[in-house]
């Protein structure tokens, strides 16, 4: 279970377990308060993570282009 803890600023302390950690308040719901319950759903974003490996190899390759 993820509890909104509090918010520092632009951050929101979340509690999981016995653990707290961090996350952009603008992540959040705007109606997000205190106390609250979260869900956070994560995917891998294939699609991005391809775009990206193949901006780094054009920019490798330009490196060292000989």
């Amino acid at each position: 279970m993820l509890i909104i803890d509090r918010f520092e600023g632009d951050w929101a302390v979340i509690e999981f377990g016995d653990k707290t950690f961090d996350i952009p308040r603008s992540l959040l719901p705007k109606e997000a308060r205190e106390g609250d319950v979260i869900q956070i759903s994560i995917s891998i974003g294939n699609h991005a993570t391809k775009d990206r490996e193949e901006a780094v190899r054009k920019l490798t390759d330009e490196l060292f282009e000989e």
